[in-house]
């Protein structure tokens, strides 16, 4: 290939910066954009499109934005070459020439929207900008074009509250430490691990400078935050005239729950005001500002008193948009939909009504978040099917594949392929603007997001049989019919349903009364584990195939792990419960010396990314536990809620508190706990050599 990259725009111009943004990409990609030719499109209705045509080695891609001409490539990765780029690697098998191909495709959504609050504490929180600079790639590629942007949202805050009269003590007060902070901005949690200094948000305002130049180079609309009411402590001493309701969250104290503003008041415009001021000062206009008030909490009203429940929601409601426009008339105004539905004993069909009745629909879009959870956790109708497509609200159809961050496979993949297209062809499909994925957590279950990329594209049900093949010989290099044998085993299994807390026992020491933990690694995924290694000659070649492999091992050898601590248990702190404890801890420690080689379950990077955010010693070893306290310990009654499948965790955290559990120092785990996160880890094992043989041998040895 020796042509170069052909450059073409609308207007024949060869210096097209999207065009240009999207050469990026696809260089950062593969290396290579030789004999490609790029085109831009006209969108289709307001919508994105795309047409692929690869003819006697040469590649023509043309596109209506740089995320369809990206997506378009990623497309043809999989379908023409059998390639695939995830989190985890790559797969790429690009031939010496393009094979010819064709493909054409309108998106039916103007927006395909990624990431949730909770992922900025997550995943993201202690991010540099290359990593976020790979993400912004994995998007483009996965044809994401409205992407959550609420980084250095502190930064702005705190500008706000020295402007009202607090000092700088005290508006860093208010914030909590960098991992917890997607729940201080949704009115959840005050001041806990905190307090944030100036070197934090320094940094952060460089960062998102940096994000938001990519999100638009790619062409892409960013969500910005806005000020959902939510005042510091310091605020209100300062004005005690102020009405305000307390909200409750999280088995946490009072002291660190949030006061959010009476609508009524005149300050929730106000304060609205100046922070989008503030905002756009910093970074520029935005159009799309997320404010969410009630996250996963009711109203202090008098369950009696219906008309004043409804008169105060559509003054909230009145009063979150307005404060939005007040600082930005062109505005809209994003909500995410989680809490209609986590809370739909509050949230029905009046009370909806009365938070909408004074938007107007042009100034709001609700992300209808949760679609999975309905089916399989609530056990109700969809949200947009008892709200009537948010009653002629602009809406986004959404799903919430993760929480937590949690790393065992889990996910419906047959509602994935086909859930979204029944909105669609529903009488509310008509202000249906939008589809996307909203995981708490990265990094994991990767055969969700690819197929989900495609769903926002798609306008009829995926046929998963066939998508699953592509998915495999672009993911392994090969497929056959054993190959879709052990697929189909994993749909019966793990990938047939949604749990919000797969995890083992051995993660929560005891059974989580609170949040059960639940999966399917019975003995169907056993056989499909067991089978899919034999296809190590055939797929040696791709990276992602090792990936899997070291996965599946290491979650069947787990889950034989956990059986062997459920009698254990049972057994208790007798000889024959310290035997099964003896088991358990020996499979577990080679689980955490295989899952070494994993590039995503791995402790260190998460250690290594916090101990990075800062040159200071002591920021470092702060920021370290608090990053390790959110995958831990994390607060209130959160406790294990976002366990991980990670190598240096299983060995280093989990390990040694089962020991103790079933020591005669019980009593002291929870101070041991703290202990741990208190002190600066290093990784204290080694990978094995090559990680497929060794795979193979433990599988043989406990099976």
């Amino acid at each position: 290939m020796a042509l170069g990259l052909l450059l073409a725009g609308c207007s024949g111009q060869q210096t097209d910066p999207g065009i240009e943004a999207a050469e990026g990409v696809i260089k950062r990609a593969i290396g290579t954009t030789d004999d490609i030719k790029l085109t831009l499109l006209e969108q289709k209705d307001g919508k994105d499109c795309y047409e692929v045509e690869a003819e006697d080695g040469k590649l023509s891609i043309k596109g209506s934005s740089v995320t369809a001409l990206c997506y378009a490539f990623n497309t043809y990765l999989h379908e023409a070459c059998g390639s695939q780029i995830t989190w985890g690697g790559k797969n790429l098998n690009i031939p010496a020439e393009w094979p010819d191909f064709r493909a054409e495709a309108t998106s039916p959504y103007k927006f395909r929207y990624f990431l949730n609050v909770c992922t900025f504490g997550y995943t993201t929180p202690f991010w540099d900008w290359k990593r976020w600079s790979q993400e912004l790639d994995w998007m483009a590629l996965h044809g994401v074009n409205m992407p959550l942007a609420s980084v250095a949202s502190e930064a702005i805050a705190k500008r706000v509250w020295i402007q009202l009269g607090l000092t700088e003590e005290e508006a860093d007060a208010f914030f909590t430490g960098p991992a917890h902070l997607p729940w201080h901005r949704m009115g959840n949690l005050n001041a806990w691990d905190g307090p944030l200094d100036d070197e934090w948000h320094n940094a952060q305002i460089q960062l998102q400078h940096q994000i938001l130049d990519k999100m638009h180079e790619l062409g892409m609309e960013p969500v910005a935050p806005a000020f959902a009411g939510f005042v510091p402590p310091a605020f209100m001493k300062k004005h005690p005239e102020i009405q305000a309701n307390q909200l409750v969250w999280g088995g946490f104290d009072l002291e660190n729950n949030a006061c959010v503003l009476s609508p009524d008041s005149p300050w929730f415009e106000k304060i609205g005001k100046m922070f989008i001021q503030e905002w756009e000062k910093e970074f520029g206009k935005a159009t799309y500002y997320l404010s969410d008030s009630f996250n996963e909490m009711k109203l202090p009203v008098d369950k009696d008193d219906v008309a004043g429940k409804h008169e105060l929601l559509a003054q909230y409601g009145e009063a979150i948009c307005k404060s939005i426009l007040a600082g930005n008339p062109d505005a809209v105004w994003v909500t995410q939909g989680w809490t209609f539905g986590y809370q739909h004993d509050f949230w029905d069909q009046e009370s909806m009504q009365a938070l909408l009745s004074r938007v107007p629909d042009d100034r709001l879009i609700i992300v209808d978040l949760g679609n999975d959870y309905p089916k399989w956790v609530w056990h109700t109708e969809q949200t947009w099917k008892t709200q009537h497509g948010f009653w002629g609200k602009q809406w986004i159809y959404s799903y919430v594949p993760n929480f937590g961050g949690k790393v065992l496979p889990t996910g419906d993949l047959a509602m994935y392929a086909s859930g979204s297209v029944e909105a669609l062809k529903s009488p509310y499909g008509k202000n249906l603007v939008g589809f996307g994925s909203a995981p708490e957590g990265l990094e994991n279950n990767e055969v969700v997001y690819e197929l989900l990329a495609d769903m926002g594209w798609a306008h009829e049900n995926i046929d998963l049989d066939k998508w699953l093949e592509t998915y495999c010989q672009a993911r392994y290099g090969y497929c056959d019919d054993d190959m879709v044998a052990v697929w189909k085993h994993l749909q019966n299994t793990v990938y047939r349903n949604l749990y919000s807390y797969p995890r083992y026992t051995w993660q929560t020491v005891v059974h989580d009364q609170r949040r059960k933990s639940l999966h399917n690694m019975d003995d169907e995924f056993g056989k499909a584990v067991m089978d899919f290694v034999k296809f190590a000659d055939k797929c040696s070649a791709s990276p992602l195939y090792r990936n899997d492999v070291v996965e599946f091992v290491s979650l069947w050898l787990s889950e034989l792990a956990d059986r062997h601590y459920e009698k254990a248990l049972a057994a208790g702190k007798t000889a024959l419960g310290r035997k099964e404890l003896g088991q358990t801890v020996e499979i577990l420690a080679k689980v955490d010396r295989l899952l070494a080689s994993h590039p995503e379950y791995r402790l260190a990077p998460w250690v290594d990314f916090a101990r990075n955010a800062s040159a200071d010693p002591v920021l470092k070893d702060s920021y370290e536990a608090n990053a390790k306290r959110l995958i831990t310990t994390w607060g209130g009654w959160q406790e294990d809620y976002a366990a991980r499948f990670w190598s240096g965790l299983i060995g280093d955290y989990y390990i040694p508190r089962l020991q103790i559990y079933f020591s005669d120092q019980a009593e002291s785990l929870d101070e041991w706990e703290e202990q741990w996160i208190a002190t600066p880890w290093r990784v204290s094992v080694e990978e094995y050599a090559d990680p497929v043989a060794a795979a193979m041998q433990l599988l043989a040895e406990y099976n």
